[in-house]
């Protein structure tokens, strides 16, 4: 399986005053393969959604890129202006269902006066028939009618609503369509609608791939293919779905799976846990492991020295200096 979207020690802050950054993206390191679906999950404020818009380049003050870079296909578009952003890269190799979806579409506009403006804008189209039958189109393949077009956002359930977003989000057919909290707002039954919706997009190459972002790890059973777990600005687990969720590594992990209600058996039967304490300020977070304020295996060497993200196993990685022999032998 061939790389899409290379992220290497991505620093994103943001920056408060002279003195004062929040570290929202501290280091991250990732891989997003094609035709996959990658899920990052972790608590609210670890930084998921500032990685999200850090990856499309969607950066405004107080946001700063601080350093690392972001590879798709081969162009580094770190160094890319604005204006070749919107011409290259937005729409076309990576899009976004933003956080607050449901509030993101304009109240005194027609669904398809809205879809045009976009299209107008990325494409440069300027025959609105032609737009609305593209916009027609990806509004079926969301599974919502023609009629759609001629309504306004109040007429809209939120999970209509959120199948809007998605049409436009997959206009261009980009290779990368990142998902920030697509289904946090929905009643279960819509949550599954649009995730099968999703898969349906990627199976027909309307999408490549999916980055999934989600603060509930148990809806990953039921899309992603691998998972990356983020803690306090750092990627600290990622590995294919089974083995994360069935043999998660890192204690955050652990303690993140133990703390959701699931249907599984097995769980229901361990019962539930909690995470003591509570995320450390991304202003001044701890030295060493940003966990072992939390963590029941900390030793002396997690205050004192970050684990490096290491391959402990073929494609599962973990950063925990449990899996070192340096802290073993300490």
């Amino acid at each position: 399986m061939s790389t899409l979207l290379t992220v290497r020690d991505l620093r994103a802050y943001y920056i408060i005053s002279k003195n004062i950054a929040v570290r929202a993206v501290d280091g991250v390191n990732l891989d997003i393969m094609m035709d996959e679906v990658l899920g990052v999950v972790g608590e609210s404020g670890c930084g998921k959604t500032t990685l999200a818009n850090t990856i499309i380049m969607n950066i405004r003050p107080p946001l700063h890129i601080i350093g690392g870079d972001v590879v798709i296909e081969g162009r580094n578009i770190t160094r890319m202006r604005r204006e070749e952003l919107r011409e290259k890269v937005w729409g076309r190799l990576i899009s976004i269902i933003p956080q607050s979806a449901l509030n993101s579409l304009p109240p005194v506009k027609r669904i398809g006066d809205f879809m045009f403006d976009v299209m107008r804008y990325r494409l440069g189209v300027k025959d609105k028939r032609k737009a609305l039958e593209l916009a027609r189109q990806r509004l079926e393949d969301v599974k919502l009618p023609p009629e759609t077009l001629g309504m306004y956002p109040h007429e809209l359930s939120g999970g209509m609503k959120q199948r809007v977003v998605i049409a436009i989000a997959t206009l261009l057919e980009p290779r990368l369509l990142i998902a920030d909290e697509p289904t946090s707002a929905l009643d279960v039954s819509t949550q599954k609608v649009i995730l099968r919706i999703l898969l349906e997009l990627k199976r027909r190459r309307i999408l490549r791939s999916i980055l999934f972002i989600t603060h509930d790890i148990a809806i990953l059973r039921q899309i992603a293919d691998r998972i990356a777990v983020m803690y306090a600005g750092k990627v600290i687990e990622v590995g294919s779905m089974e083995e994360i969720l069935d043999n998660p590594l890192h204690p955050y992990t652990k303690a993140l799976i133990n703390s959701v209600i699931t249907p599984e058996p097995e769980i229901r039967r361990r019962g539930l846990s909690y995470i003591p304490g509570r995320p450390p300020s991304l202003i001044r977070p701890p030295p060493g492991c940003r966990f072992h304020p939390r963590c029941s295996y900390a030793m002396r060497i997690c205050q004192q020295r970050e684990p490096p993200l290491c391959e402990v196993k073929e494609g599962h990685w973990v950063a925990c200096h449990l899996y070192l022999e340096e802290s073993n032998r300490g």
